[in-house]
């Protein structure tokens, strides 16, 4: 009843429930994102004439320093972001199956509830239509609607709060990259870290993770986003 009343008191007066796509709304070990993956490096490939590994190599580099390898190339090559956007989520998402209780968990969350993705539009509505999820969310804010700006940039969220109307103190984001929590933990919103199951394949790139305690801009860290949801639906209902 303790913790019930807890997580009640600190989900209270939250209406505003914004989820990250990748890595996030399905699970880690999912072979979605290692297929983008692998497709944004043939894309280089292409595009400089490079082996694999080369590709590979500067592909990392982008990512790592401009936040994703899309605004490295757009920086320093000028690439056509939609020829790229379009090439990397070309993808098989026959993997994903609908997810019916994340379905229900996020449906019966109070509110509004949207996608804050460095992805495109198109990839992350597929996305969510392969879950059966898409259904459950008012609108999606993509790397397009960000003017290609990625997260974890201050003025990408500022963009996604002034489109939607976005209350931070009202809100609580769900995320899988601790980097991507700074910016909106200092804004108010309450934020969650979701991360992988113990033992469970993990895609996310060795700077990412989280290896010793959670920073203090990390509320919450949970290995079951359904569970987390019911969860905080469970304790806002009034007690028999």
């Amino acid at each position: 009843m303790r913790r019930r009343a807890r997580v009640a008191d600190l989900f209270a007066q939250k209406d505003i429930w914004v989820f990250d796509l990748d890595n996030t709304l399905y699970p880690a070990d999912s072979d979605l994102w290692p297929k983008i993956d692998a497709r944004i490096t043939l894309f280089m490939a292409h595009l400089f004439g490079l082996d694999g590994m080369s590709s590979r190599a500067l592909q990392k580099y982008y990512y790592e320093r401009y936040g994703t390898t899309l605004r490295g190339l757009m920086e320093e090559h000028k690439i056509s972001a939609e020829e790229f956007l379009d090439f990397a989520h070309d993808i098989d998402r026959s993997g994903l199956k609908p997810n019916h209780s994340l379905a229900s968990a996020i449906l019966a969350l109070p509110g509004r509830k949207l996608i804050l993705t460095n992805g495109s539009r198109d990839h992350a509505l597929r996305t969510a239509q392969a879950l059966g999820i898409d259904e459950m969310f008012e609108d999606i804010f993509d790397i397009v609607a960000a003017d290609f700006m990625p997260k974890p940039a201050a003025e990408t969220y500022q963009r996604f709060f002034d489109k939607h109307g976005v209350d931070p103190a009202r809100s609580v984001m769900f995320e899988d990259l601790a980097r991507n929590l700074i910016v909106p933990h200092a804004r108010g919103m309450t934020t969650a870290l979701v991360v992988p199951k113990p033992g469970q394949i993990d895609h996310r790139e060795a700077f990412e993770m989280v290896t010793e305690a959670a920073p203090p801009h990390i509320d919450f860290i949970t290995t079951d986003l359904e569970g987390f949801l019911v969860d905080i639906v469970t304790a806002a209902k009034p007690a028999d």
